[in-house]
């Protein structure tokens, strides 16, 4: 038996904005309608699918896993945003990244609150 993840959907106040939020920092193409949706597709299939909705939004955390020019490319996108970002999930050592498993990371936020995380290798895989 096979199962993948496909897509998911990110709960947010204006889904236009915060799809393209994640598009210009990952560096993917423009968001795609579908229905009520801004779906902003992933290198592996899977989609983030950007839905609007009223009252509270819960934050979640979303990682991704990037090339060294797409990290280059989205920590750009944070200086010249001005965002605040961290090294670590529990928000210690703010303006750094860090170094695990021999790869980059940084953690950020998008305009809902919602944990983004770019990294440059998996977790418990040495990069070399």
């Amino acid at each position: 038996m096979s199962a993948e993840l496909n897509h998911t959907i990110v709960w947010c106040r204006d889904n236009e904005r915060s799809a393209q939020f994640l598009a210009d920092m990952l560096g993917r193409p423009p968001p795609k309608r579908f229905h009520h949706f801004m779906v902003v597709e992933l290198d592996n299939g899977v989609s983030l699918d950007f839905m609007t909705r009223e009252g509270a939004i819960a934050r979640q955390h979303y990682a991704f896993l990037v090339d060294d020019a797409g990290f280059d490319r989205g920590m750009q996108r944070i200086a010249d945003l001005g965002l605040r970002y961290w090294a670590d999930p529990a928000r210690q050592r703010e303006r750094e990244i860090n170094h695990n498993d021999g790869g980059r990371g940084v953690y950020f936020e998008d305009p809902d609150g919602h944990f983004l995380e770019m990294i440059t290798t998996q977790y418990g895989v040495p990069k070399r």
